[in-house]
This record gives C-alpha cells, sequence and structure tokens, in this order.
C-alpha cells in the first residue's frame, strides 16, 4: 500500500520505520526536514508538502501535538485536503478532543476524504516494537481499508466507534494512566516517608488486587528513579486538559481526573515538564518536605 506518513517525532519515527518494514510505500514529511533523514535513509521518500505526499497516497497517517496541527496539516494551505485526492482515507493517530476529531473528519469527508481517528497508547517502547494499542473512531469501510497498516504499528487495534470514539477511548485511557501513575507515586512516597522500604511495600501489593501494570512497570521505574521521557509530563498534562475541556463540553464531574490534571499542570509549573510523567513522585516528594 502507497501510504504517507506527516510527523516523525519521538512516536512517529518508529511507527513510519515500522510501516516500511511492513513491506508498505511510504513516503513522509514534517515541519523539520532533517527529522526525515532516518526514514530517507531506510527507504522513504520525502515531499514538500501535507498536499504533494497525499497526492500519490492511498493512505495518510499524522502524528503530531495537538488538534491546531492536525487540522493545519489536514486542511491548511497545502493540507491533505487541497491534495484533490477523492476517496483517500486520512488518519490521525495524535490524541486531540474528541470534538475537534469530528469537525475535522466532517470537514475532510466534504471533499471526499474519509477520515478515522485512531490515537495510540504504549509510548515510545510501544512504538518502537509495534505493539501500540490502537483506538479508532470512524467507518468500518477505512477501518478495514486501514488494517494492513494498522498491523505493522500495533497489536491491540480495536474500532470503537464512529468518528471521535477512538478519541474518547484515549481520553479514557489518559483518565486511568494519569490517575494511576499518580496513585503509585502517592503510594511510593507514602511508604518511604513512613521509614518503611517501598521496595518491599511494592513488592507486597503486586500479590493483591492493588496490582496494575502501572505498578508493576512504572512502579519499578519510580524506585529506580529513572524518569527518562517515554511520555513527557507536558504531554500528560496536554492530555488530562483534553479530559476536562470534554468534561466541560459534556458538563460532566471528574473529580479525580481533575485532581489529576492539576497535579500535572504543577509538574510543567515546577520545572518536571520535560522528564517523564513518572516524575510526579519528585512533585510529591517537595510537597512532603523532601528533595524531589
Amino acid at each position: 500500500m502507497r501510504i504517507g506518513f506527516i510527523g516523525l517525532g519521538i512516536m512517529g519515527r518508529p511507527m513510519a520505520l515500522n510501516l516500511l518494514r511492513g513491506g508498505h510505500q511510504l513516503a513522509v514529511w514534517t515541519r523539520r526536514p532533517e527529522s526525515m533523514q532516518p526514514l530517507l535513509d531506510a527507504g522513504a521518500s520525502g515531499a514538500a508538502n501535507p498536499a504533494a505526499l497525499a497526492a500519490e497516497a492511498e493512505l495518510v497517517i499524522s502524528m503530531v501535538a495537538d488538534a491546531p496541527d492536525v487540522e493545519q496539516v489536514m486542511l491548511g494551505e497545502n493540507g491533505v485536503a487541497s491534495s484533490g485526492r477523492s476517496g483517500l482515507v486520512a488518519i490521525d493517530m495524535s490524541t486531540i478532543r474528541p470534538s475537534a476529531a469530528r469537525a475535522i473528519a466532517a470537514r475532510l469527508l466534504a471533499g471526499g476524504i474519509d477520515f478515522l481517528d485512531a490515537p495510540v497508547s504504549g509510548g515510545e517502547v510501544g512504538a518502537v516494537a509495534g505493539t501500540l494499542s490502537i483506538m479508532v473512531g470512524g467507518s468500518v469501510a477505512a477501518f478495514d481499508t486501514a488494517q494492513s497498516a494498522f498491523a505493522c504499528m500495533g497489536r491491540n487495534i480495536v474500532h470503537v466507534g464512529d468518528s471521535g470514539a477512538g478519541q474518547v477511548a484515549k481520553a479514557a485511557n489518559q483518565i486511568v494512566t494519569g490517575v494511576g501513575v499518580l496513585t503509585v507515586a502517592e503510594a511510593l512516597n507514602f511508604a518511604a516517608r513512613s521509614g518503611v522500604d517501598p521496595a518491599r511495600v511494592r513488592e507486597a501489593l503486586l500479590g493483591g488486587f492493588a496490582y496494575s501494570r502501572i505498578l508493576e512497570n512504572h512502579g519499578q521505574r519510580m524506585l529506580e528513579r529513572n524518569f527518562k521521557p517515554g511520555f513527557k509530563s507536558w504531554m500528560h498534562q496536554k492530555d488530562m486538559n483534553i479530559v476536562m475541556q470534554s468534561a466541560h463540553e459534556l458538563g460532566l464531574c471528574l473529580p479525580v481526573a481533575a485532581a489529576t490534571a492539576q497535579m500535572f499542570n504543577a509538574m510543567v509549573g515546577s520545572g518536571l515538564g520535560e522528564e517523564d510523567s513518572i516524575a510526579i513522585l519528585k512533585l510529591l516528594e517537595r510537597l512532603s518536605g523532601g528533595e524531589g
């Protein structure tokens, strides 16, 4: 399949490489030309802009920062929509508001382009390994067209529902993971401040109902104080803001998510935005009178 890929950051680059390894013909574009070089070296071709990329593709994928970026590459000047490529399937794998995904889908469909919102979970590790969880919203026909591409990038691929449904699933995912990271950090900080070895406490918790993959994986990294970013704190702040904006649109009460969003705001405000989201442990340590 001829695929165009837009956005070659910490997630996009390994995802695009996996498409090449899967045997697809790949063209790439990104705002920073130097970011394309590893893909060009691996056999991809470069495009001058998203419109040029889309003109030769059957499928176009974007992996960018936020809704304004998706709107720009899909609908802006020299965007995918201006390619005149009726029948194209466009996929955005970024994390944006569900309402924004639905609006972009409607505008693309008016020009004959089908659209899937397909955000992912699994971080850089999952992007490199091709084991991402992919949550998809949009038509069944477009989903079927994209299946071979999704299979190169992910393992758990679910068609959740109509346009925006993938983003709703991702927002729910970020509630669970954001709250989970915060609660594990709270538990380990509580143990340490109580004079008990947090490693032994974690070991005990892993055998009961408190078990979670966050406690197992992120908890271990917290104990090792390995805060190298796989998913930066400012990214989780952005995603929790999406959750709260969506809750505001729906008139929903999400008290635990709201508290977690405030903690990620505090992380960014205290200079921890470029560290992994598990560095929320550092913030709790500072608030508890420790060094952090």
